[in-house]
């Protein structure tokens, strides 16, 4: 039996989020034989190259990197066999194709943001947030043909408050998970991991599958004429990327955080109440949405005393 610092691990991922949990295997003294990670693409004001945040950090800690464009190319494909990896660690990369991840003799474990089987897909953390979930979790998993429903080898459940946003559930999680994944590579080298299959997570078939499809632009458009919970919950949801919207004089106004103030019948629906100087309120059904932190369409983020401080509302 090998010892967990003995196996030979490749790493695939490519944002920020990915960053921790390669660092918290490279801090436990785990052996990271090559970095998998997204092509260089051109970006910001001036077209640059842009590397990504994983490739980054295997730079400055002198770790094999290689960059395909494509998974199945037969070079790419030789180099991950040269590289003779007993496991491979999945974290925010693209899908593989089974000649990738079926590859190392103890196969591919993914860390996905959610207690599977529940928040399959892209947006998992965007979608526990939007549902107004008052918890979530991390899962590691054995990857298989169809997406995200691999054997559960381990997870860890984590609260989400009434006020944070998909960007503080974020932060925690890619800590919480980068540590799920130390003790996830520890155990399969131990054998003590028990694989759990998803569909017996599930609580006599009484539980209903939540999903986290893609974020696209009509995900994000605010419906006024829901309760101020749904408008509060989709807004944390969307923050800070990409931001929920609405039409403000006929532009597109984001809304990145704002509070609930609780009122019955209110009409008209969506429109919005302000001083001109310290409030911006849009009504929902029951209640007030009180923003405090917007982005006017071509301007930069700010409070919402900014916003008013520097715009000329049109005379009714």
């Amino acid at each position: 039996m090998k010892e967990y610092k003995d196996l030979r691990i490749i790493f695939m991922g490519t944002p920020e989020f990915a960053v921790a949990s390669i660092d918290a295997l490279v801090k436990a003294g785990c052996t990271i034989v090559g970095i998998v990670t997204a092509p260089d693409k051109t970006g910001g004001r001036g077209m640059h190259l842009q590397q990504s945040a994983v490739k980054k950090y295997a730079i400055d800690n002198d770790l094999f990197i290689l960059q395909p464009e494509k998974l199945k190319n037969p070079e790419f494909l030789a180099q991950l066999k040269y590289l003779r990896a007993d496991l491979q660690i999945v974290v925010a990369f693209r899908m593989l194709p089974e000649v990738v991840w079926s590859m190392p003799p103890m196969g591919s474990v993914n860390l996905h943001g959610s207690l599977l089987p529940q928040y399959r897909g892209a947006a998992p953390i965007n979608w526990a947030v939007i549902n107004g979930e008052n918890e979530t979790g991390v899962t590691t998993f054995k990857l298989k043909h169809e997406i995200d429903t691999g054997d559960i080898l381990l997870q860890e459940l984590f609260a989400i408050g009434e006020n944070d946003t998909a960007g503080d559930v974020h932060d925690r999680m890619k800590e919480i998970g980068a540590q799920l994944l130390v003790k996830t590579v520890k155990g399969l080298a131990d054998k003590t991991l028990k694989e759990t299959p998803q569909r017996s997570t599930l609580n006599s078939q009484r539980s209903t599958l939540k999903h986290a499809p893609k974020i696209f632009t009509e995900t994000c458009k605010i419906d006024f004429t829901k309760t101020v919970n749904e408008v509060h919950n989709l807004i944390r949801g969307l923050s800070p990327f990409p931001g929920a919207f609405t039409f403000f004089d006929g532009k597109v106004l984001k809304i990145f955080k704002a509070d609930i103030i609780r009122q019955d019948d209110i009409k008209p629906l969506g429109v919005y109440q302000t001083d001109e100087k310290t409030f911006l309120h849009f009504t929902c059904s029951n209640g007030l949405i009180q923003v405090k932190e917007l982005q006017s369409e071509g301007k930069k983020k700010m409070t919402v005393e900014e916003f008013l401080r520097g715009y000329r509302f049109t005379p009714m």
